[in-house]
């Protein structure tokens, strides 16, 4: 199996949530599911991410970067924190920790 971080600015990132979400605004992370073993793809803006790390005492960019893959992961294996009642949450926050990110 396999997938793809890719990395894009606040803009494109803007365009891509626009069209597929209906929300004309950036955000940190979107996934794509693939099929077969493809898993898809993980956008991830670097411009966003970095002004995260930032504005958080305890996030590194590096850190933020292993944290929004790691959402974006879950996505694609299919949990949705936005329909589970908090289950993608749990498990995010616990591998978070292992992951320490």
């Amino acid at each position: 199996m396999s997938l793809s971080v890719v990395f894009i600015t606040d803009q494109a990132m803007r365009i891509y949530n626009s069209k597929y979400r209906g929300f004309d605004k950036s955000t940190d992370v979107l996934s794509f599911r693939g099929e077969g073993d493809y898993l898809g793809d993980i956008l991830i803006s670097a411009e966003t991410a970095f002004q995260q790390s930032r504005r958080s005492p305890t996030l590194t960019f590096d850190s933020n970067i292993r944290r929004l893959v790691l959402h974006g992961f879950l996505h694609l294996a299919g949990y949705d924190h936005e329909a589970d009642n908090g289950e993608m949450r749990v498990l995010e926050r616990r591998l978070r920790r292992q992951f320490q990110c």
